[in-house]
């Protein structure tokens, strides 16, 4: 199939209306048009539409899918992926396999294997260079073929985390996964929330055993082609995967330099279902121009703004970080511009890093977006963060938006510059064409059903209870009252019984002026870098 045949094939399943819908909601209307994507350079088309998209919340739940899909891999059958971290040995099931067993033993059955793992920084700086060299070997050595992939900014990483499974024979079967969830430690955890066995090193506030929370989506139909194009572009990359000699040599060395054309890629898998997936993306304005994203590619940045400037009743964020004015300004307009906006944010109560400058470099960029959100929301603003039953902080380490219970995207990309400009990253934002049937009316069931999900889980509230959560207001509130319980229940000396619930209200972030002027060099060139072309940049742009 040549590259005017895909694109044609993908094309038929773009429609504009979402059939169905009785409000007249156009596809148009939520997701970027080709134009709007503002990179022509790519094979992807803007939408697709026939796909399945599941939810996966926590690492449990999507490693034992995982595990299930990848061992029905047989002779020339694909498996394809990309992550920031890889860690050979995290177990995908508590019996294992490891994640490295389990692609060897597709190797081994004659699938063929491809990976694209991000170089990494020092593991000295709690990066994951020796790992992921580890992974890639593993994968070599079984019959694969991995790439150790730095082409991108200096500082920069390739920050996306994705599988796609495809089957010479079954293509109803292929299956795509995206999110935020590497293939490492510390994320198979699940909803009682007490950590993976395997950990990766974290500041000690969190334990032994870091409780970690995240979410995947697991894709069906056409989509996946779009999901492997996305792949291919990278793999197909003519710009060297280092530039240090050294790097160089050793890869040569261990056979991990080679890049062989991959297949040719078969036609789009079939109608699975009635959601619209648009898939998003980061690539930074790199001096080695990308192929496939010549001034780079915002669209993560782009579909934010785009789908905020459209928001009415509520935003529910789940953020690792939550940096930047200039990321915060669209989600700031919007609570200005409507006066019935909701915004809710969970966020983890303490950063990934403790050191004397890195531990203050994190909190900069939050305590500016939180007094920038505030001012332009007031209470209509919640902030909060999770806690385990057993009073241990939960690691937000999820990135998943809805709005409006309309729209909704899961990815690798979190809010603040380096996710929408620097790194390179791939969210799957998705609409459904069924209406949802609870009132207030209007919803989507994908996206309705996500948010009561991951709310209903927060706040310990039984599976039958969550319609309780359909209405913005009444979920708002929801989510203040179990907050205020758990947090009176804290600052009582925690007699009596433990109040339902795992939020906590989120504290300001207080930092010393001292810590600030030392702190902000690292904030500004290394922790939150700012990756667009100058003339973006200076106009504020993206």
């Amino acid at each position: 199939m040549t590259r005017d045949d895909k694109e044609t094939a993908a094309q038929a399943h773009i429609t504009a209306p979402v059939r169905g819908n009785r409000y007249g909601m156009r596809i148009e209307d939520w997701f970027l048009t080709e134009e709007e994507r503002g990179n022509g350079a790519t094979r992807l088309g803007p939408w697709t539409t026939g796909n399945d998209v599941r939810p996966l919340v926590h690492g449990a739940t999507y490693f034992a899918e995982l595990r299930a899909c990848v061992e029905r891999l047989g002779h020339d059958d694909l498996l394809l992926f990309a992550d920031w971290r890889g860690d050979p040995d995290e177990r995908l099931t508590p019996d294992g396999p490891t994640v490295g067993e389990a692609m060897a033993a597709a190797a081994r059955r004659g699938a063929l294997v491809r990976g694209l793992i991000w170089r990494s920084h020092m593991d000295l700086l709690r990066f994951s260079s020796a790992e992921n060299r580890r992974l890639g070997r593993e994968i070599e050595d079984s019959g694969g073929q991995a790439l150790l992939d730095t082409r991108t900014k200096p500082g920069g990483a390739h920050h996306q985390k994705f599988v796609i499974l495809r089957h010479d024979g079954d293509p109803a079967r292929d299956v795509a996964f995206v999110g935020g969830i590497d293939l490492c430690h510390s994320r198979r955890d699940d909803a009682d929330h007490l950590g993976d066995p395997q950990s990766c090193p974290m500041p000690a506030v969190y334990g032994h055993r870091p409780p970690w929370h995240d979410v995947q989506v697991a894709i069906h139909g056409p989509a996946v082609a779009e999901v492997e194009a996305v792949f291919c572009e990278r793999w197909e990359d003519p710009a060297p995967e280092t530039r240090d000699p050294l790097r160089r040599l050793r890869d040569h060395i261990g056979r991990m330099d080679d890049a062989p054309p991959l297949p040719k890629p078969g036609p789009p898998p079939p109608p699975a279902g009635r959601h619209a997936v648009q898939l998003l993306r980061t690539y930074p304005a790199r001096r080695d121009r990308y192929p496939f994203a010549p001034d780079g590619e915002r669209s993560i940045a782009r579909a934010y703004r785009k789908v905020l400037a459209r928001a009415r009743s509520i935003v529910y964020l789940e953020d690792q970080y939550l940096w930047s004015t200039d990321v915060i300004e669209p989600f700031a307009e919007a609570l200005e511009r409507e006066p019935g906006l909701r915004m809710i944010v969970v966020v983890p109560r303490h950063p990934d890093q403790d050191g004397l400058l890195a531990g203050p470099a994190s909190l900069i960029g939050r305590a500016d977006a939180l007094a920038r959100l505030r001012a332009a929301g007031g209470d209509r603003v919640a902030v909060y963060d999770l806690e385990n039953h057993r009073g241990t902080p939960i690691y937000v380490h999820a990135k998943a938006c809805v709005v409006d219970d309309m729209w909704a995207t899961v990815g690798s990309d979190n809010v603040n510059l380096r996710s929408w400009t620097y790194d390179s990253e791939l969210s799957c934002a998705v609409l459904d064409e069924r209406e949802d049937p609870r009132p207030p009316y209007g919803a989507l069931r994908f996206a309705r059903d996500l948010r009561l999900t991951l709310m209903a889980e927060h706040l310990d509230l039984p599976g039958g209870e969550q319609d309780k959560l359909c209405d913005p207001a009444a979920a708002f509130a929801a989510f203040a009252r179990a907050a205020s319980r758990l947090e009176e229940w804290h600052r009582g000396g925690e007699e009596g019984p433990r109040p339902p619930g795992r939020l906590r209200p989120h504290p300001e972030p207080t930092l010393s002026r001292l810590q600030k002027v030392l702190a902000m060099p690292l904030y500004r060139f290394a922790v939150d870098p700012d990756g667009r072309p100058a003339e973006l940049r200076r106009s504020g742009r993206f």
